[in-house]
């Protein structure tokens, strides 16, 4: 009988190289069904090879971005199902380029761990494809890197980079945003991408709940969703619904609201000498933010600051526009909530914390 072959002395020290190739074949597939008329190149080669169409556009211009997913893979871990953070990952950077005014081309991903299994990596890198299907942008390539002895034993470690694209005189900076705009949000689905390190503190360390748990803050008959279930719900994207809005006049400006809150990222399309005023009751804020707020005992200028509260972008719409632009979100069943308004002096976000909000906030 022949004896059985030898691990490589790579194999031996961590590396199996065999076994990420096996994973890598399905991977390519996944990104080649994600191919869109302007990809180049193969799965594969050194570098994405991509050409836009420019066809009707005065001024071109790129606008790229890189995230990643956090701590929401810490509790894709626990729940042993990483099927949805890749879609995360997708929304969250199509986002990003949207405020801007842009429509995504292509995407990238980097996908690291300490052993890379083949089945999960696939899983993984399947999430990033189904985003970029669901946004019409080609997943051009990416990256696997297996690092034994810098990511802990089934970590893994999620990043995508993003380049979309738009028209200069259609940029959207901030720099159109005046005191009297209207501030109009669009309901997140609950954490999206970011507050996990907090939300898990307080949930898994403090309370003792695990991934498997009924959500204890979802009180009706209709929502039995675990707490894993809940906590990895969609980072949505919002290309489809603000597509139509894209070069509208009385768009002035968007803003993503991630890491930081509505504190920290309202204020980057604001102008100078000008701030937001907020009405907390005007949108409905989801059960799951209360309960981290009370179970918690956080304050509720720190709770603005870490979560989305329930809004995950911002519309800043010139008032004589608003009807419209309100109208165009109804006819693509986009619920929005008018929230609040830009204002002369000052700086940062002002918030009216009197009326705080419920599950009977009306839709705009």
């Amino acid at each position: 009988m022949t004896p059985p072959a030898k691990p490589s002395a790579y194999a031996r020290a961590g590396v199996d190289i065999d076994a990420q190739e096996k994973g890598l074949a399905r991977v390519r597939k996944l990104a080649r069904s994600t191919f869109t008329p302007g990809v180049l190149s193969e799965i594969g080669s050194f570098g994405g090879l991509f050409r836009p169409d420019l066809a009707g556009m005065a001024e071109p211009v790129l606008v790229a971005s890189a995230d990643g997913v956090g701590t929401k893979l810490a509790v894709a871990k626990l729940a042993g199902d990483y099927s949805s953070v890749g879609r995360d990952l997708v929304n969250h950077c199509v986002n990003d380029i949207l405020v801007q005014g842009a429509e995504p081309l292509f995407f990238l991903d980097y996908v690291g761990a300490g052993v890379l299994e083949p089945a999960k990596m696939v899983e993984l890198v399947a999430g990033v494809a189904d985003g970029c299907r669901e946004n019409g942008c080609a997943l051009l390539g990416g990256e696997t890197a297996e690092m034994p002895g810098f990511y802990q034993p089934g970590d893994y470690e999620l990043v995508g980079f993003i380049v979309g694209l738009v028209d200069r005189p259609k940029v959207l900076d901030g720099s159109q945003v005046a005191a009297g705009d209207v501030l109009v949000g669009l309901p997140s689905a609950g954490l999206h991408t970011n507050g996990y390190s907090l939300a898990r503190r307080i949930l898994f360390d403090q309370l003792g709940l695990g991934v498997a748990d009924r959500a204890p803050w979802l009180r009706t008959p209709r929502t039995k969703k675990t707490v894993g279930e809940a906590l990895l719900a969609p980072h949505l994207s919002y290309l489809k619904p603000v597509r139509p809005l894209l070069g509208h006049r009385a768009l002035h400006g968007m803003a993503h609201i991630t890491g930081g809150g509505i504190t920290d990222n309202l204020p980057r399309i604001l102008p100078r000498g000008t701030h937001a005023f907020l009405r907390v009751g005007a949108w409905p804020i989801p059960e799951l933010f209360h309960y981290l707020q009370g179970q918690g005992e956080v304050e509720a200028e720190e709770m603005l600051r870490v979560f989305n509260m329930g809004i995950g972008l911002i519309l800043a719409v010139e008032p004589a526009g608003l009807p419209e632009v309100l109208g165009l979100l109804r006819s693509v069943g986009q619920r929005s909530f008018v929230i609040g308004t830009v204002q002369p002096g000052g700086e940062g976000v002002i918030y009216d914390l009197e009326h705080r909000a419920s599950a009977d906030a009306a839709p705009a």
